[in-house]
C-alpha cells in the first residue's frame, strides 16, 4: 500500500486525485493540503509515502515546500504536477529535491504508475521526457558546472560507476546502458544504486541533476 499526500489549491482538482487514487487498493490518500504550508505540516504528521505537489499555490508554492519536506529528511518523496511542460518552476523543484514531475493531463494510469515508480526511489520522467528536460536544464547550469572533478563523491567512484553516471546524465534508460557497456540489466540496476549512493542523490533526477552540475553531461543534437 502506497500511502499519498495530495496538495493543490483547487478543491475539485484534490476531489478528482482522491477519487482516482481511492479507487485501486496499492494507493491510500492520507491526506490532503490546500498550500504549501500545510503541506509541509501535514507531511511531518502522516509521513506519506509520496506527496502529490501542485506547483503554483498561494502562499508558500510547491516549490518551497518540497524544499522543506525534502529537508524534513522523512522517507516521503516527491512528484511534482503541472500544467506547464519544462517551466523553470519545474527546474526549480525538482533542485529542492523532487523526484520527478508529470504534466497534469498525464492519464490515470501514468499517474498511477508515476506514483508507485517515486514510491520505490525511481524517476518518473518518460526517457524522450527526460532527454528534452536536460536539454532545457543545461541552459540554466552555468558552462563548466558548478562543482569540480575534486569533489570527494567523484574520487568514490569507480571508472564504471563514472560511466554508468554520465549514462544517467544523458538520460539512458537501463536497458541503453546494459546494451552499450554490454551489460545485463540486473547489473546495470546494482550500478545505478552504487552511484545514487555515493554522489548521496534520491533518485535518478537527482543523478541527472549531480552530472550537470559537475559538467559530466552536456545537451547534445538530436
Amino acid at each position: 500500500m502506497t500511502t499519498v499526500l495530495v496538495v493543490d489549491d483547487q478543491p475539485l482538482q484534490r476531489y478528482g486525485f482522491r477519487l482516482l487514487l481511492d479507487s485501486v487498493p496499492e494507493t491510500e490518500v492520507v491526506g490532503e493540503a490546500a498550500h504549501g504550508a500545510e503541506a509541509v505540516r501535514k507531511a511531518a504528521e502522516l509521513r506519506p509515502d509520496v506527496v502529490l505537489m501542485d506547483v503554483r499555490m498561494p502562499g508558500m508554492d510547491g516549490i518551497e515546500a518540497t524544499r522543506r519536506i525534502v529537508a524534513a529528511g522523512h522517507r516521503s518523496r516527491v512528484l511534482v504536477l503541472t500544467t506547464f511542460d519544462l517551466d523553470e518552476y519545474v527546474h526549480a523543484a525538482l533542485r529542492a529535491g523532487a523526484s520527478g514531475f508529470l504534466l497534469k493531463d498525464a492519464r490515470p494510469e501514468e499517474l498511477l504508475a508515476g506514483i508507485r515508480a517515486v514510491a520505490v526511489g525511481d524517476a518518473v520522467i518518460a526517457p524522450a521526457l527526460t532527454r528534452r528536460l536536460l536539454h532545457e536544464f543545461a541552459r540554466l547550469v552555468p558552462a563548466g558546472g558548478a562543482g569540480s572533478a575534486e569533489d570527494p563523491r567523484l574520487s568514490s567512484l569507480t571508472d564504471r560507476e563514472r560511466e554508468i553516471l554520465v549514462a544517467i546524465g544523458k538520460g539512458w534508460t537501463n536497458g541503453e546502458i546494459a546494451t552499450h557497456f554490454v551489460l545485463s540489466e540486473s547489473t546495470v540496476k546494482t550500478h545505478v544504486g552504487r552511484v545514487l549512493s555515493k554522489i548521496g542523490a534520491r533518485d535518478r533526477i537527482q543523478a541527472v541533476i549531480f552530472a550537470y552540475d559537475h559538467g559530466l553531461a552536456r545537451p547534445h543534437p538530436d
